[in-house]
């Protein structure tokens, strides 16, 4: 399954993969486009990647989830090309018997994945176009 997408991102369907019926928890994190940043007007986001290397990384990313937290199911999607606000970037579910790890795996999905999948964004608003993040 690839973890990339040019399409909006069906959050039911994510949860549908992942929900076992031993499962008493699931939790979603939708990363939306806003319409700021940093104290400047956002209208789009543009989002690309260098698809091998960025599907490598999920993947690394979700095998270490099933490792630390075993009762936990995982999937993810991000979204690439051009995006509105409020339109979903990046949609996360974990699902597991209790909400403890689910909680805890979807945080520890989407700080890791911020820190080292290469998505880049450029910000278009009425004052232009910025590429941010990244930037080290």
């Amino acid at each position: 399954m690839s973890h990339l997408t040019d399409s909006p991102i069906d959050s039911d369907d994510l949860v549908k993969r992942v929900m076992r019926p031993s499962d008493g928890a699931c939790v979603v994190f939708e990363g939306v486009v806003r319409d700021h940043h940093e104290g400047k007007m956002v209208e789009s986001i543009c989002y690309d990647a260098y698809r091998p290397m960025a599907e490598k990384e999920i993947t690394k990313i979700l095998d270490d989830i099933i490792t630390r937290f075993p009762e936990v199911r995982v999937e993810v999607i991000h979204r690439l090309g051009t995006l509105r606000v409020g339109e979903a970037s990046i949609v996360i579910a974990c699902s597991a018997p209790h909400r403890g790890e689910a909680f805890d795996a979807c945080r520890t999905v989407i700080d890791r994945f911020k820190q080292t999948v290469p998505i880049w964004k450029k910000e278009r608003g009425p004052s232009g176009e910025e590429w941010v993040g990244w930037q080290k």
